[in-house]
């Protein structure tokens, strides 16, 4: 029987908890929480990403099929449902989770510093685009886009000295990118590329 650390478990102990934590309480996140915590959402959802997962059906069907190791990949909880994580997504504050990714970003940038670029810059240079994620209109009737879709659109601006991304706005499908520029805090001295449709 093994009885170390899991992989799982071995990745989520680079991030800093106490930051987390710290988000979580500034959004008042436990609120009327029993059993099911923000960091076992964060846990799960990390799951999904890092391994795939589709839906909250399959999210669910992968950890049940964890039940025993739950605890031994970082989980408090006894077991996820898919009520249980569909109901977290939805009703707690989406800034903890925010606020924790641009702490993040600010680590991984400062570790990509002083990484080489291939270019003699000294300036930073990041790259500024727009992508149209399509969706279900039945489902998510709050994002039109056409009479029969709807969509969201998801800027980004990317630093490419690491690629990390410094700056990500989401908007309906109806808003053009050009409009997104207002809300970009423009580094003096840095370079930016962008298509034509800006």
């Amino acid at each position: 029987m093994h009885k170390g650390t899991l992989v799982f478990a071995q990745l989520m102990l680079y991030l800093p908890l106490s930051t987390f934590r710290r988000c979580v309480a500034d959004h008042n996140g436990e609120h009327k929480v029993k059993d099911f915590s923000c960091l076992d959402q964060f846990f799960a959802m990390a799951f999904a990403q890092l391994t795939y997962r589709e839906s909250l059906r399959d999210i669910e069907v992968n950890l049940r099929a964890q039940a025993r190791r739950l605890y031994h990949m970082g989980f408090r909880c006894q077991t996820i449902s898919r009520n249980t994580l569909a109901n977290a997504n939805a009703t707690r504050p989406w800034q903890i989770y925010a606020d924790f990714a641009q702490h993040l970003i600010g680590l991984a940038r400062s570790l990509y510093a002083t990484e080489p670029f291939g270019l003699e810059l000294d300036a930073a240079v990041y790259a500024f685009d727009a992508s149209t994620i399509d969706l279900c209109l039945s489902v998510f009737a709050w994002a039109p886009f056409r009479s029969t879709k709807a969509a969201i659109k998801l800027h980004t601006l990317l630093d490419l000295r690491g690629n990390i991304p410094s700056f990500i706005h989401i908007t309906d499908g109806k808003t053009h990118e050009v409009n997104v520029m207002d809300d970009l805090v423009l580094e003096p001295g840095a370079f930016y590329l962008m298509d034509r449709g800006y």
